[in-house]
């Protein structure tokens, strides 16, 4: 384990040594551009999820479909601020969020849906936000401490994304069986 530094005279002369990193220091400790790639990757599915959901907002139909259609819309708002999280985050480490559309589903760890059954549309949101919970996981564990600022963005990615999965879940549960078939 490195040793404490406590002379502050020592900590001023390093902050100064590099000044156009702005956040990253010395002390970073994760592969910066993987990281980025990594961030920009989360971007392109959070980005996805947004027009999926949003898609299923708008054709969702059926005697079932308002209180559905009301998850799929809060579900939309959350991705987009999961994306601006991820972007702004791209940003303080220097990169550049990748917004390009002609490359967004190649990148995205999830899969755009145009159902327009209501039960395969909860399915397929479902899905996507268990490959999302997967990767996010996979991504905490990656940055362990090398990179506590970013973990933590996916961590509370990773809590909403849960949350999305339950909620979508209980809407699975709560619809009736003839309708699931």
């Amino acid at each position: 384990m490195a040793e404490f530094l406590t002379d502050i005279k020592e900590i001023r002369a390093r902050a100064r040594q590099e000044i156009d990193k702005g956040p990253i220091t010395s002390a970073y400790g994760a592969d910066l551009p993987r990281v980025i790639q990594v961030c920009n990757e989360a971007l392109a599915t959070e980005l996805v999820c947004v027009l999926r959901y949003k898609r299923h907002y708008y054709t969702a139909s059926g005697i079932y479909a308002e209180p559905v259609a009301a998850e799929f819309l809060e579900h939309a708002a959350e991705e987009q601020e999961h994306a601006d999280r991820l972007a702004r985050r791209i940003v303080q480490l220097g990169g550049e969020p990748d917004f390009n559309p002609d490359t967004l589903t190649t990148r995205s760890h999830a899969e755009y849906d145009a159902s327009l059954d209501l039960v395969e549309m909860i399915k397929e949101d479902l899905i996507a936000e268990r490959i999302a919970i997967a990767s996010y996981t996979e991504i905490v564990q990656w940055l362990g401490d090398g990179d506590v600022t970013t973990r933590r963005v996916f961590e509370d990615l990773l809590a909403q994304e849960e949350e999305h999965a339950d909620d979508l879940k209980g809407l699975l549960d709560k619809l009736p069986d003839a309708l699931k078939r």
